[in-house]
């Protein structure tokens, strides 16, 4: 098992960082935060890894517990939540572009989809030997304030059509003061999306993707496995309501890790010193494809290994909020 980072609160209400490894989870000193104990790494040139034998105490850390409890915290989150930047990219994995091209086959009136044409552009070029690939689709989910943590609920505005889940892999990134990306590792997430919208026209894929995003509590530090296998389920009042395997990691998609993270911090803006990026790389399987409709007070619960932790969002619906422009 990999060296795993985790963020929570204690017994008193104070935030922690816990390390884990071999099953065993120990407090970081006095670091209260994952971005803290990201700039200190920085700070001092050092890895992850090396600053957290370096920091380790004796406390063990009862993880299950605070599952129980509620008091996992998002993987990473940021001092001012503006400059937390949640992104994505789309028709990355292999599968991914069935479910999406039958979404908007009768709008093309049966002709090849751009969703199709995008999917084979991956397939011919997303895992270039070397220099940049075939760019991916590209979207923006919001900022800190759209990041909910395990536990927490998926709000889905009142004028949503849909509120469907996402089962993907999240990369974690802080911008160093060269302006350099920084990749602490991966973590679980949910990214959450109104399909109904995006199938009704595929020009609204914006509009669909400006959602909350549910992120796990861990962050696998170093390299995400090739073959990272999970499952995607729904719970309803208690019972499955569905539930399917979902396939991650470079041997599943048809774009590199490495492509998709060039095409995204490529633009000179994601690259400002000491914001924080999650960025989801997408997945090939969606309830949605199958017909599901999902309610308030279903369960969106995602697992996967190498990550110990699952992660459970119930699905709610916002307040409608009036919106008036009015002249200055």
């Amino acid at each position: 098992m990999g060296l795993h980072l985790i963020q929570l609160m204690d017994h008193r209400g104070e935030r922690i960082v816990a390390a884990v490894q071999e099953d065993v989870a120990w407090r970081l000193g006095k670091i209260a935060t994952v971005y803290e104990l990201a700039a200190l790494a920085i700070e001092r040139d050092v890895s992850l890894s090396g600053l957290v034998t370096e920091l380790r105490t004796d406390d063990e850390v009862d993880l299950a517990a605070a599952e129980k409890e509620g008091r996992l915290l998002p993987a990473i989150d940021h001092p001012d939540p503006a400059r937390l930047h949640l992104t994505g990219t789309g028709l990355t994995h292999l599968g991914s572009a069935e479910g999406r091209d039958k979404m908007h086959k009768q709008a093309a009136a049966g002709a090849t989809t751009d969703s199709m044409r995008m999917f084979l552009m991956g397939l011919e070029g997303g895992k270039p030997e070397q220099g940049p690939g075939s760019q991916p689709e590209w979207f923006f989910k919001g900022d800190g304030t759209s990041l909910v943590g395990p536990g927490e609920d998926l709000r889905s505005p009142e004028f949503a059509l849909d509120g469907g889940e996402e089962p993907e892999i999240a990369g974690i990134y802080v911008i160093d003061a060269e302006g350099r990306p920084r990749r602490l590792g991966f973590a679980l997430a949910n990214e959450f999306s109104d399909h109904v919208t995006e199938r009704h026209n595929y020009l609204w894929l914006a509009h669909s993707k400006l959602r909350p995003a549910a992120l796990g509590a861990e962050i696998l530090t170093g390299e995400l496995p090739a073959d990272v296998r999970g499952t995607s389920r729904i719970r309803r009042n208690g019972e499955v309501l569905w539930e399917a395997p979902f396939l991650s990691g470079e041997a599943n998609m048809s774009h590199s890790i490495a492509n998709l993270e060039h095409h995204h911090f490529k633009y000179g803006l994601f690259r400002w010193r000491g914001d924080v990026h999650v960025h989801f790389f997408g997945t090939a399987t969606l309830s949605f494809a199958q017909s599901i409709t999902t309610e308030p007070g279903d369960i969106f619960e995602i697992e996967a290994e190498p990550f110990a932790l699952k992660l459970r969002n119930r699905l709610t619906i916002a307040e409608p909020s009036e919106v008036q422009v009015t002249p200055l």
